[in-house]
């Protein structure tokens, strides 16, 4: 017993061994004899079908004919036949007899009857799937009798499996044979295996076996009847138990009777073809026929074609069975965006139905797909994919993000097209949190570098905005060295009046990331000059601003009182959540400056500025050339550039027209804001301060001749390591100077010691009327001898 059992187990693993893939749980029903059971494979795990036939010997009919059907399964290729992808037999010993098992490997598919189930469909959405699936089982069909010279012989319910995108597939070639009407020698049976068709689905000539009236009737003749018998179990729901239930019609569509009456002539001749079905039948003249096969012809069609049949879509997928669109529709209209043979207008449809997806669904089925289109050097594409980076953006993990997609993108901020400027800027508030710090601080902040001077005034405010937003993704260093500089020095002193009020507004939005310090010196000095704005927006949100920073300073001013040295941050906390509402507007929008300029309040008596209203269109129509240059000019004339009493007169971030994508090594000591230092590092020590004030004294001018002074140098002490500057700056100037004498610099002048020294001689005036365009001498240098003979007693 025990030598039995192991026999046994060998047997079964040797045979589980030999396929390289594991079988599954079955499915209820499977055509004949046949055992169809779920599956996956051995290497990747990707699901498959096997189909498993066991013979009690090797020479079993049944085996015979199982083995016919691997045959032409695996050399007879269609769409709309089932696929093929391995098979073997297996030997098993059973004590004194031998089990023989034939194994069919082929792409994961599912009973007809099981899906429809499944599915259940009612209305007019059933009637548009069921004839669908009939239009690709009589095709098939039609491929195997008219362009193969087959016969399948056995066309029914069971014979019909469904992918998992929902395709009809036709299988079960068992009974498959050769048509022979044209051999005249041909005097036996046409199909061999005829015998494991049921009586219920045999043509009254076949159930006589009357080979002579079927070699001369035409080779669609018996699969025609066939697909009579397949109408009428899926519209009835039922298996066909006998040939006499084939004329109960009641449940099938009117459109359909006619052909299906002409299917089941009691005459082979006039049997309706399967491919004249196809063409001709008004009841598969429907949408989801048509979509489909637009889809699947889609390299065939120009242009104007797919723009006008993409635009329609979106509307046209909400009246298809949405389990269709999901698994039918949506993989065509990936592939066709991925290869190329769909333009930019079908991104609107694959993205609307991939959010009927559930999120794990999404992230197998457009994800991957969306990733490779940001690759496209099709602007339309790109222009696309940013419009709706909100819909798909957040399920990018951080990964993918930074490596693949926003390479891509990075592209787009260059661009020559300021559209697609605009909204490669829009795009970074959602990828921005996912890029990494290295990526952020060594080409993202570069590239809104330039562009917060590019010649869009919209492209300049959206970027402001865009950085208030991006505050809380920087580190403390980052953040120190970038947002006062970006928003002081370039936002508040652009010409557009919403860039300027964007620069106030972010000011407010981050102020909990500036300590009391910077608020006093660096921010609250270029507030204060928006005051006096010429736009009463800028100069209403300037003086929120000014009253908000004011209120920071109180709050650092009453806890040093309280004698708290710890370190002072503001109470505030940014609502960076509520930034972006204030700028964000399309080039393309339209109407006056005045429409556009919204007023934005922020509490004077707190810092927070979560109740600041949103305003959407406060960046006017960037088309309008009108509109853009009479605000340009208006800022131009009365409104010079202030000079910021804290920085620099350089650019803001400097300069930054190179290495965009260089080493971050390198990028992060010029990233466009390490130009800029503080007011204290800017003062000059007293004595200095004294010389250049020195300096700045008015000389007068005489006409007289030079003399090169005594320049004697004044004696000094003893002590070498005296201020030399020192006298300059430890007497105050005398409101007269006394005139030196003797060639001596006067000590008692704090002037003397840097002033030229005053001139002791004459110019000799030129002789009025003495020669026409005459030039007067050039002075000499040294003493001169003057003659002072009059000219007439010469």
């Amino acid at each position: 017993m025990f030598k039995f059992l192991k026999d046994v187990v060998a047997g079964s693993v040797a045979g589980v061994k030999d396929l390289p893939y594991n079988i599954g749980e079955p499915y209820s029903s499977a055509w004949g004899s046949w055992i169809h059971s779920r599956g996956t494979s051995k290497v990747d795990g990707s699901p498959v079908s096997i189909f498993s036939l066991t013979g009690s010997n090797s020479g079993d009919g049944r085996l015979t004919a199982g083995r016919n059907g691997v045959k032409r399964l695996r050399t007879v290729r269609h769409p709309n036949i089932l696929s093929f992808l391995h098979s073997t037999e297996d030997e098993i010993i059973d004590g004194s007899s031998t089990k023989v098992t034939i194994y069919i490997v082929t792409e994961p598919v599912m009973p007809l009857a099981e899906k429809l189930k499944e599915l259940g469909l009612q209305g007019t959405q059933r009637d548009e799937y069921y004839a669908w699936g009939l239009h690709r089982i009589a095709k098939a069909v039609s491929f195997l009798n008219n362009d193969c010279g087959l016969v399948h012989g056995n066309v029914c319910l069971e014979s019909v499996v469904v992918t998992q995108s929902l395709d009809w597939k036709l299988h079960a070639f068992d009974v498959l044979s050769e048509f022979d009407g044209n051999n005249e020698a041909s005097s036996g049976p046409m199909l061999q295996f005829d015998w494991l068709v049921g009586s219920q689905y045999k043509p009254v000539e076949l159930a006589k076996s009357d080979w002579t009236s079927i070699r001369k009737s035409p080779p669609w003749a018996i699969d025609s009847w066939g697909l009579g018998c397949l109408i009428y179990e899926i519209f009835s729901g039922l298996k066909l138990s006998k040939t006499e239930e084939l004329r109960n019609t009641a449940s099938l569509p009117k459109s359909l009777l006619p052909d299906y009456q002409r299917l089941l002539s009691s005459t082979p001749s006039r049997r309706l073809n399967s491919s004249k079905l196809v063409e001709n039948c008004e009841y598969f003249q429907n949408k989801l026929v048509d979509t489909i096969h637009f889809m699947e012809i889609l390299n065939l069609k120009d242009s104007v074609e797919k723009d006008t049949f993409f635009r329609k879509l979106p509307t046209l997928a909400e009246q298809l069975p949405r389990e269709i669109v999901l698994k039918k529709l949506l993989p065509l209209l990936s592939s066709a965006l991925e290869f190329g043979s769909a333009a930019a207008p079908a991104l609107t449809p694959f993205l609307k139905i991939g959010a009927w997806l559930s999120p794990e669904e999404f992230n197998i089925k457009v994800l991957p797909t969306l990733v490779k289109l940001f690759a496209s050097s099709d602007r339309a594409i790109r222009v696309g994919l940013l419009q709706h980076i909100d819909q798909f953006g957040e399920s990018f993990t951080a990964q993918i993000v930074d490596e693949q997609v926003y390479p891509h993108i990075a592209t787009g901020f260059s661009d020559t097209s300021a559209f697609l400027r605009e909204l490669t800027l829009k795009s970074m508030l959602v990828l921005a949190p996912k890029l990494s710090q290295r990526t952020i601080s060594g080409s993202l902040l570069k590239y809104l570098s330039k562009l917060q001077v590019d010649e869009e005034p919209a492209i300049r405010t959206n970027t402001t905005i865009l950085l208030g937003n991006l505050a809380t993704h920087l580190n403390d260093g980052t953040r120190k060295r970038v947002l006062i500089n970006a928003f002081t020095v370039r936002a508040l002193r652009d010409t557009f009046p919403p860039a300027r009020g964007a620069g106030v507004m972010a000011l407010c939005a981050t102020s909990a990331y500036y300590d009391a310090q910077e608020i006093a010196v660096r921010i609250l000095p270029n507030v204060v000059v928006l005051t006096i704005d010429p736009d009463s927006d800028v100069r209403s949100k300037a003086f929120e601003a000014v009253d908000q920073f004011l209120q920071i300073v109180k709050q650092y001013h009453q806890k040093v009182n309280n004698g708290d040295n710890t370190d002072f941050t503001s109470s505030s906390i940014p609502g960076n959540s509520s930034i972006l509402g204030w700028a964000m507007s399309s080039l393309s929008m339209k109407g006056k400056p005045s429409e556009h300029t919204p007023h934005l309040s922020a509490s004077s008596s707190a810092p927070n500025i979560s109740n600041i209203p949103n305003a959407t269109s406060m960046v006017a129509d960037m088309q309008s050339t009108t509109m853009v240059r009479a605000c340009s000019t208006a800022d131009i004339v009365d409104e010079p550039a202030p000079v910021s009493p804290i920085t620099s007169t350089t650019d803001g971030w400097g300069e930054v027209e190179n290495g965009i994508l260089e080493d971050e090594e390198t990028n992060n000591e010029k990233d466009g804001w390490d130009d800029f230092m503080p007011l204290e590092d800017l003062n000059p020590p007293p004595a200095l301060a004294s010389i250049q004030a020195a300096q700045k004294r008015p000389v007068t001018v005489t006409h007289t001749k030079p003399q090169v002074p005594n320049m004697r140098p004044k004696h000094v002490t003893k002590n070498e390591d005296e201020d030399l500057w020192g006298s300059v700056s430890a007497h105050p100037p005398k409101a007269s100077l006394k005139k030196p004498s003797g060639g001596l610099i006067d000590t008692d002048d704090p002037w003397a010691a840097i002033a030229a020294p005053p001139p002791t001689t004459r110019v000799k005036p030129l002789a009025s009327g003495r020669g026409r365009g005459s030039k007067p001498a050039l002075p000499k240098l040294g003493a001169q001898r003057i003659n002072r003979t009059s000219s007439t007693g010469v």
